[in-house]
């Protein structure tokens, strides 16, 4: 989770809501902290209109590209590349490494 997620102020500057939109939307934030960016954005016009533009298009890319996973070809260099990365700069070697992509459905 991000931090400026975690907690909850009275007042919330648009920069804030901005920069959480997308935390609101993927249902990240903690309860109090989305109340405060609700609130927020149900008082400011321009946070408001920039939510549902924000909205739409995740809600586009989810309908048009939800669907699709990635080839086993793509997973199997990710794996590599992800080892390598990791033996490279922790100097650690990485036996199995595992990835899980979930479709979130709204």
């Amino acid at each position: 989770m991000n931090d400026m997620c975690e907690g909850a102020s009275d007042k919330v500057r648009c920069e804030e809501a901005l920069a959480d939109i997308y935390l609101l939307l993927d249902k990240e934030c903690s309860p109090e902290r989305d109340a405060a960016l609700r609130k927020h954005i149900e008082d400011c016009p321009p946070c408001l209109e920039e939510y549902g533009i924000d909205e739409h298009i995740k809600q586009l890319l989810a309908r048009k590209c939800g669907g699709d996973h990635a080839p086993a070809e793509l997973k199997s260099r990710l794996r590599a590349s992800i080892r390598q990365t990791v033996a490279s700069r922790g100097g650690v070697t990485v036996e199995r490494t595992e990835i899980t992509l979930e479709q979130r459905s709204e």
